[in-house]
């Protein structure tokens, strides 16, 4: 297993986590199985409970695993599947000594940071990078490891002490280099041998800043010196410099960076092959489609042509922090590059559209609505907490009753079931258990498998209601437009697997009312009760409700009529799309979003009407 570690200096924020994808873009361009891992040094076991607004959006993998957004970055670029083992906390590594201490494992020696943390980290890294993550047997030729934080930071110091005893411990001993002399026990002879410990099985690439001074604006090396000095203090010597700065790099820059970190100016990915001794085996990279797309977006956000361009109003509750929602951008930006539009996000704090706003905060209340009301189409995001749940319900009924297209996932879908029992049923105390307990019309219930103070991983994430059932096409409950758009993403697959994270639902009970009323449910989850996907019936309707089993609906006993006009796109899901959309092959749902916003979508539909 050859080995890239992907280290950062000088400051946090440098794009560790996009150098580390582009080495493994690279590395798989010429013909290389790449895997990859992600390192971070905090207590925590996972990303699970971490704050959006501190650390970015939690990414869900197929196995249910709750990690950091990098592994996102990760899964989009080299277009694999990760496990949660992919991701390594300073808080998993310790979880695994102090089991193994209580078990009595280490037969009562004393348990130390060296060797036994380390040894840890070190057996992690080496039984992980294995695992086939490429849908092919086998393990990969390259594992990219990236250290979160920087050099320096205490919490990440066993992180670089086992990576120092890697690097040694993978490096081949061939060639003829130092010699030694080996005294046979056998015939008491001697003989030279002769050792090469150049570590070609390992490649170590350091990213640091080069500022600019405002004053001279000159390129300043002197940080990233100092940062190459102390990664090499502890014991660890990079082989290639990434530099973040606000200018591209001039060549006296380079040449400076070359003579004093000793490494060399050179093109990158000859440099890593190199390094690690695949030069022989590597293909010239093929970067045709990533080349186009790149082209692509490029000549997008460099014009300033509105027929080019889509506004998407973004109703979140963490909009303060990008990272917040950085897959959903990605699955959108994925979905416009397709149609050749240029994404322009809107982004709208919930709280600023509720009533109450108006009176607090009267500007900014005005903003938000006259936003909304300027937006192509509407997204509303998943997220936890009763904060901003109202104005979201109002932009999905501006939405519902505007025509304007909507996407709802995962707390956004449980919007929209609200807002719809509320405006259409009458039911003005619909809601969630989740932000109101005691509701007599709990259209959205706690997951009954769940519990208030603890969900296991395997329940609040990605493996919990993985796999989604479609059905047939054609069927009464199930419109046109989602199943065609479920079938182009999935080639008319009887169920499909997405991804996970919630511990409220759609209550089973009131699905008859929804969808009499023409809120139709059009995917389910293996049972049949959990509902996955829903769409606002595109054509008139008339309920009828007369007669109801449940309690809590019981007083709607007089008949409704009910005339729902043509929709062009009001779509809501449990799982999380966005997880899986991949550049040059989205989602079919922010597809559809793009396309309805803009309105190709029924030309798309009848151009694509055989899933081709």
């Amino acid at each position: 297993m050859k080995y890239v570690l992907v280290t950062g200096g000088v400051v946090s924020g440098l794009g560790k986590g996009v150098t580390a994808s582009s080495v493994g873009v690279v590395l798989k361009a010429c013909g290389l199985r790449v895997t990859s891992i992600k390192i971070d040094p905090y207590l925590n076991t996972d990303a699970g409970t971490m704050s959006p607004f501190e650390h970015g959006e939690v990414f869900v993998l197929d196995d249910g695993g709750e990690v950091d957004l990098d592994l996102g970055n990760y899964e989009r670029f080299l277009d694999v599947r990760l496990t949660k083992n992919n991701n390594i906390t300073t808080g998993k590594i310790y979880q695994s000594v102090l089991e193994k201490e209580r078990k009595g494992d280490y037969l009562g020696k004393t348990v130390q940071v060296v060797p036994h943390i380390t040894d840890a980290i070190k057996n992690w890294i080496e039984s992980v990078a294995v695992i086939p993550v490429d849908g092919k047997e086998g393990p990969a030729d390259v594992c990219v490891i990236e250290l979160g934080g920087t050099v320096g930071d205490i919490e990440s110091m066993p992180f670089i002490e086992a990576l120092r005893q890697l690097s040694f411990s993978v490096g081949k001993v061939v060639y003829m280099m130092l010699p030694f002399v080996l005294l046979s026990k056998a015939n008491g002879n001697s003989e030279n041998i002769f050792f090469d410990l150049r570590p070609d099985n390992f490649c170590l690439i350091h990213v640091s800043l080069i500022p600019v001074l405002g004053v001279v604006g000159e390129q300043k090396t002197k940080p990233t010196q100092h940062s190459v000095r102390e990664l090499r203090a502890l014991g660890l010597t990079p082989h290639l410099l990434a530099c973040r700065s606000a200018q591209p790099l001039l060549e006296n820059t380079k040449e400076k960076l070359s003579q004093f970190c000793h490494v060399p100016n050179q093109n990158a990915h000859h440099s890593i092959l190199k390094q690690l001794n695949l030069l022989s085996i590597a293909a010239p990279p093929n970067l045709q489609a990533w080349t186009k797309r790149a082209e692509t977006y490029d000549n997008l956000k460099n014009s300033n042509m509105l027929i080019w361009q889509v506004r998407i109003a973004m109703v979140g509750k963490y909009v303060g922090l990008a990272d917040s929602y950085l897959s959903v951008v990605k699955a959108l930006l994925h979905a416009c590059i397709a149609c050749s539009l240029k994404p322009s996000i809107d982004w709208i704090a919930a709280s600023d559209l509720e009533d109450e706003s108006a009176k607090l905060t009267p500007k900014d209340h005005a903003a938000a609505w006259e936003t909304l009301r300027n937006a192509e189409c509407v997204l509303v995001p998943g997220g936890f907490g009763d904060r901003g749940v109202g104005g979201m319900i109002l932009a999905a009924k501006y939405a519902r009753e505007n025509n304007i297209p909507y996407l709802g996932i995962c707390l956004g879908m449980q919007i929209s079931v609200i807002e719809f029992a509320r405006s259409v049923l009458g039911l003005k105390r619909a809601n969630s258990n989740e932000f109101d307990s005691e509701t007599p019309n709990p259209v959205v219930i706690f997951m009954p498998e769940g519990d208030y103070f603890y969900i296991p991983v395997d329940q609040s994430g990605g493996s919990y209601g993985h796999k989604v059932i479609i059905p047939p096409f054609g069927a009464a409950f199930c419109p046109a437009t989602c199943r065609q758009l479920v079938d182009l993403r999935y080639r008319n697959a009887e169920y499909v697997d997405e991804r996970h994270r919630h511990r409220y639902e759609v209550n089973p009970e009131a699905i008859g009312v929804l969808e009499e009323a023409g809120l139709k449910f059009v995917g389910k989850d293996e049972t049949g009760k959990r509902m996955e996907i829903l769409e606002l019936y595109s054509l008139s309707v008339v309920c009828h409700v007369t007669k109801l089993d449940l309690k809590f609906f019981c007083f709607l006993r007089y008949p409704q009529i009910l005339e729902l006009p043509s929709h062009p796109f009001y779509v809501g899901v449990q799982f999380h799309p966005e997880f899986k959309s991949r550049p040059g092959r989205p989602s079919a749902l922010f597809l559809g979003l793009i396309l309805a916003a803009t309105k190709q979508l029924e030309a798309y539909l009848n151009t694509h009407q055989n899933g081709c």
